[in-house]
């Protein structure tokens, strides 16, 4: 764990290669539009913020006792974010399934019994492609029209990341704190 004395911290997935490849070739097409690297692909679990290290040790340990049945997600759909008006944000969405939003529950358990606030709002699987406020609305519009029918592979989810977010001048990087790898209760 690193020793800083605040840090900005998530819990996500990590798509597979084939997945980031197919997520990469969504993100084309859009002058003006500020696009998510493929190496930073992630789809947001739990955001959690700033938090001492202290805090952060907690965290770390309380996410080691989720238990969670490893699954396929596919990735599935495209929109925006707010989904009305002008987007400031394009997504690549994921197909839904039962053990996505068990893992989402049992995070938000764990986080809350360490003390952890979280903010209430409905969970949306995505992954982020692009940030756009610069670009012009109709090729936004166009954009998510040409690429409504979005279907992308499946993949094993086998693992979450408790992650950490660092501003740069060319936008957040983040990087994996720690694995965790996912298995059935015990017994």
């Amino acid at each position: 764990m690193t020793t800083s004395s605040s840090l900005r911290l998530f819990v996500a997935l990590q798509p597979s290669e084939p997945a980031r490849a197919a997520l990469a070739e969504l993100a084309a097409g859009i002058a003006g539009v500020s696009w998510t690297p493929r190496e930073q692909f992630h789809l947001t679990l739990r955001f959690i913020g700033g938090v001492a290290a202290e805090q952060a040790q907690k965290i770390e340990a309380a996410l080691a006792g989720v238990r969670v049945r490893p699954f396929l997600l596919e990735l599935e759909g495209v929109g925006g974010f707010p989904p009305r008006g002008h987007p400031q944000v394009l997504w690549a969405g994921a197909r839904s399934h039962p053990f996505l939003h068990q893992l989402r529950q049992q995070v938000d358990d764990r986080l809350l019994a360490c003390g952890t606030d979280l903010e209430l709002k409905p969970f949306v699987p995505h992954f982020t492609l692009a940030r756009c406020r610069e670009a012009p609305p109709v090729a936004v519009a166009h954009w998510l029209k040409r690429h409504r029918d979005f279907a992308g592979p499946a993949w094993p989810v086998d693992a979450f990341y408790l992650m950490a977010s660092e501003f740069a001048p060319a936008g957040a990087v983040h990087r994996a704190v720690r694995k965790f790898m996912l298995a059935a209760s015990p017994g």
